[in-house]
C-alpha cells in the first residue's frame, strides 16, 4: 500500500512539474517573438519529454534501463493514438493539419525507425547514441530553418526573469518526483509480482503523456490545431532519437527484445497510421480518432499478454 501511495503521488508530482515546466517554457518562448509553430513543434515538444528523461535517467542509474525504454515507447505509442483520440473526441471534430506539419513529418518514420534498427541486437552502445542524438537534432533543425520566418508571432512579454526561476522550480519538481516514480514503481511490480517493464509501458508512459495532453487540449480551445500536433509529434520524435541517444551516451545498455519487436514496431507502426490520416484531406477525423483508441487498446492487450 505504502508504494501505491508513493508511486502515485510520485507520478503526480511528475504531471504537474512538467505542466508548469511547459507554462512557464512558452511564457519565456513569446518573449523572444518565436512563431506559434516553432513553440508547439519545438520549445514545448522538447519540454514535454522531460518526465520520460528524468525517468528514463533515473532508471538508467538505478540498473535498470528497460525501465526507462519501456515508458519512452509506451509514452510514444499514446500519444500517437490514445492522446489524438482523446482530444478529437474532446473537440467533437476532426483535427486540421496544416500544410508545414505534413512537410515536416514526411520523414518521421524514418527518424523513428532509427532506434529500432539500432536496437535489434537488443543494445545500445555510445555510437549508437550519437548518431540517434544527431539525427534528432538535425530534425529540429529542419523544422526551425522551415519555420523561423513564420509571421505569426508573439508580442514581447514582462516577467522572464520570474518565469525562468519558475521554470527552474518546476524542473525540480519533475527531478524529486522522476527519482521516487522509479524506486515505487519497482517496488509496485515486486509486491504485485507484475513485470515493472509492464509498469513502465502502461502506467507511467501514459502519466507522462498528460502534458502534452493537457497543453494540446488548450491549444484546441483555442482553436489552434497545429500547435497540439506539433507538440505531440515533436515530443514522440525527441523521444525516440534525443533521449534514447541521452541514456546510450550515459551507459551502454542491453534490454529485452520484446521491447524493440514488439513496443517499438507499434511505435512505428502508429506513426505511420497518424501519418496517413493527417494526409486524407489534412483531416483526422472523428472515426479515424476511434481507429486511434482502438490500435491503442490492441496494444495494451498484447503488452498485457507478452509481459504476464
Amino acid at each position: 500500500m505504502a508504494n501505491f501511495l508513493i508511486f502515485t503521488f510520485s507520478l503526480f508530482i511528475v504531471i504537474k512539474g512538467a505542466t508548469l515546466a511547459i507554462k512557464y517554457s512558452s511564457k519565456i518562448a513569446e518573449s523572444f517573438n518565436l512563431s506559434k509553430y516553432i513553440i508547439g513543434f519545438i520549445v514545448i515538444a522538447l519540454i514535454s519529454i522531460l518526465p520520460e528523461t528524468l525517468i528514463s535517467i533515473n532508471s538508467a542509474l538505478s540498473g535498470m534501463p528497460e525501465f526507462g525504454l519501456g515508458t519512452l515507447f509506451g509514452s510514444n505509442i499514446a500519444d500517437l493514438t490514445l492522446i489524438f483520440a482523446i482530444l478529437i473526441i474532446y473537440a467533437g471534430r476532426g483535427m486540421k493539419i496544416e500544410s508545414k506539419v505534413l512537410q515536416n513529418v514526411r520523414l518521421y518514420p524514418f527518424f523513428l525507425l532509427l532506434p529500432i534498427v539500432f536496437g535489434l541486437n537488443s543494445h545500445y552502445s555510445r555510437i549508437e547514441g550519437v548518431v540517434l542524438l544527431l539525427a534528432g537534432s538535425f530534425f529540429y533543425y529542419l523544422a526551425f530553418k522551415n519555420n523561423i520566418k513564420d509571421s505569426a508571432v508573439f508580442k514581447k512579454t514582462d516577467g522572464q526573469y520570474k518565469n525562468f526561476l519558475l521554470l527552474l522550480w518546476a524542473m525540480t519538481l519533475l527531478l524529486i518526483g522522476s527519482h521516487f516514480t522509479v524506486t515505487s514503481a519497482t517496488g509496485l511490480a515486486q509486491a504485485f509480482k507484475i513485470n515493472p517493464i509492464l509498469i513502465a509501458m502502461i502506467v507511467v508512459s501514459l502519466g507522462t503523456t498528460m502534458p502534452e495532453l493537457f497543453y494540446s487540449l488548450k491549444a484546441l480551445k483555442r482553436k489552434e490545431d497545429g500547435l497540439a500536433v506539433g507538440d505531440i509529434l515533436g515530443s514522440v520524435l525527441a523521444d525516440a532519437t534525443i533521449v534514447i541517444g541521452i541514456l546510450a551516451l550515459i551507459s551502454p545498455f542491453y534490454f529485452p527484445a520484446k521491447i524493440v519487436y514488439v513496443t517499438g514496431i507499434f511505435m512505428v507502426m502508429a506513426s505511420l497510421v497518424l501519418i496517413k490520416f493527417m494526409r486524407s484531406g489534412r483531416t483526422i477525423t472523428k472515426k479515424e480518432g476511434y481507429m486511434l483508441l482502438i490500435f491503442w487498446l490492441a496494444y495494451v492487450i498484447i503488452e498485457f499478454v507478452m509481459n504476464s
